[in-house]
């Protein structure tokens, strides 16, 4: 078994997003654990998820930060509160059954955090990863999201850092105007592309009969003239 989750939970600095892996040591998650364990990367170095000192919990987990850890307040935040609430989220899962509990020493989990720089409220860090890691492994174990999720909301979703939301556009509607400058006369073709309005969803193609007379250095001339405000590209074969 392999199943992989994620889960965006909190606001503010101390926003948890929590990327999950979960199935049997003789397999590939357990051969990823392992080389977690083993083979240390500077600034992102995993370390085993435990209730409290000397009780980790199971399946045995491992926690791995996505931010590169740059110094001791970066790695309090991973030792304490982050990795504290990933073995809270686990153990609870067990005893809620989401986890089945045959398969506790048969499974591993691997959890990558994200913890802000400037996170500062221990308890928001704490909550909110207890909260994503507990998301992430329910919607991990019930193969979210489907294919009819996806489909459905695809074209309706507005990612929160990008902002905006980009609508399905058919194949025969292009968003895109190509205008071909076949005149051979590049004073003319000059004229032309000043009377174009500066987009970047316009493409200007410089015709065969222009760059018969000018060569292809031609181009190099009216992207000069564009200031690189719309695609260009060669009409010559």
């Amino acid at each position: 078994m392999f199943k992989i989750g994620e889960a965006l939970v909190g606001s503010g600095n101390e926003v948890a997003h929590v990327d999950l892996m979960i199935g049997e040591k003789e397999g590939v998650v357990g051969e990823a654990f392992a080389n977690g364990l083993t083979q240390l990367s500077k600034g992102h170095t995993p370390l085993l998820s435990v209730i409290r000192p000397n009780l980790p919990a199971k399946p045995y987990t491992l926690v791995v930060p996505k931010v590169t850890v740059q110094g001791m307040e970066d790695v309090e935040k991973i030792f304490g509160p982050a990795q504290a609430a990933v073995a809270k989220a686990i153990a609870d899962s067990v005893e809620e059954e989401v986890i089945p509990l045959a398969k506790i020493d048969e499974w591993v989990v691997i959890v990558s955090v994200f913890i802000h720089p400037e996170a500062i409220d221990y308890r928001k860090i704490y909550q909110y990863n207890y909260g994503a890691t507990k998301l992430a492994l329910k919607r991990a174990l019930t193969d979210y999201p489907n294919a009819e999720k996806i489909r459905y909301d695809k074209d309706r979703a507005v990612h929160p850092i990008m902002g905006f939301k980009v609508p399905r556009l058919p194949e025969w509607n292009t968003p895109y105007l190509q205008i071909a400058l076949d005149v051979p006369d590049i004073e003319r073709v000059k004229k032309v592309i000043a009377q174009v309005p500066k987009s970047d969803k316009i493409i200007l193609e410089a015709g065969t009969p222009l760059i018969k007379r000018y060569g292809v250095q031609v181009i190099k001339e009216i992207r000069e003239v564009t200031k690189s405000d719309f695609g260009l590209r060669s009409g010559r074969p």
